[in-house]
């Protein structure tokens, strides 16, 4: 359903409120004079999730603050994630979590993710640990960042012998630009064929990092011969994703809007609930990244600007 103020949202199965399909990501928000401008234009243009996390610096403490200031906890869905490689185990997702909790001032988190994964503890074992902040009231649904498709399988088999919850959501990458190196280690992407026909199949909520590519969509960001952002140049340039960038132009000429906004409308138009994470640093580029609500895309169209037709 579309909004008056445009926004789209859609219901995700144990979160009380309709969730706008784009998320503000917070990775940004260090300082509150600078962040709070932002966040007020998400909100403004009727955003309402908002992702963050223990390992992102001050963020949590900052959008807590702005939320706390603004009084809109009850209005917000709130996603943050914990355990992230090195601390990656239960014992760590038990006291990240309280600290989460209490740097957001708040006492209890919509979506919850697991920041990364670990191989060498048993599955069975973050599941439980989930469940017993879940059944505690601390957190709603739960899932995994940056968790291979086998693993997160592996986690639900588990639940279900067990009858307790298990992973409903998910949060690897994706974009229209294919991830051509990891930005940082342990980071898995959901970007192709396989991982969109099994969240297809399981209508499993996605809530992607870096959706934008960090930046490669942004007209005038990327070119062949600019190499002036080697992080840019080490995860996100190849043929195939220069060939995407022509095209997502081509589109975005057509529909009279910038490019950065047809490659986000791209993820809003999957076969499986994608709720993309945006992370701009100003009103500019909030306003930017929203006018992807705007863009029309056909199911051939998708395909055409990801390659396959």
């Amino acid at each position: 359903m579309v909004d008056a103020n445009r926004m789209i949202y859609e219901s995700v199965a144990g979160v009380s409120k309709p969730v706008s399909q784009i998320v503000m990501g917070t990775l940004f928000a260090q300082d509150i004079d600078r962040a709070t401008p932002v966040l007020d234009e998400f909100v403004l243009q009727g955003g309402n999730c908002f992702d963050t996390a223990r390992h992102y610096g001050d963020a949590e403490l900052v959008f807590g603050e702005w939320m706390k200031d603004r009084e809109v906890r009850d209005d917000s869905v709130v996603i943050t994630k914990g355990a992230h490689t090195p601390n990656c185990n239960p014992e760590a997702v038990t006291s990240q979590l309280s600290e989460s909790l209490e740097r957001l001032q708040t006492d209890f988190i919509d979506i919850y993710f697991l920041h990364r994964d670990n191989l060498d503890i048993p599955v069975g074992e973050f599941v439980d640990v989930l469940n017993e902040h879940r059944e505690a009231g601390r957190i709603g649904v739960f899932g995994g960042s940056n968790w291979s498709l086998d693993r997160v399988d592996e986690a639900n088999e588990y639940a279900a012998r067990n009858g307790v919850a298990g992973f409903t959501v998910l949060s690897n990458h994706m974009s229209l630009a294919r991830m051509v190196e990891a930005p940082w280690d342990g980071c898995l992407a959901a970007s192709d064929s396989a991982s969109r026909q099994w969240l297809a199949d399981r209508q499993m909520p996605l809530f992607p990092w870096s959706a934008q590519a960090r930046g490669f969509f942004v007209d005038g960001r990327a070119a062949v011969d600019n190499l002036d952002d080697p992080e840019l140049v080490r995860c996100w340039y190849s043929d195939d994703n220069f060939e995407r960038l022509a095209r997502v132009r081509e589109m975005a000429d057509r529909q009279g809007v910038a490019g950065v906004s047809v490659a986000l409308a791209y993820l809003l138009n999957q076969p499986s609930p994608v709720f993309p994470l945006i992370g701009p640093v100003s009103v500019e580029e909030a306003r930017s990244s929203l006018a992807a609500l705007d863009v029309e895309l056909s199911v051939d169209d998708v395909k055409w600007l990801n390659l396959e037709i």
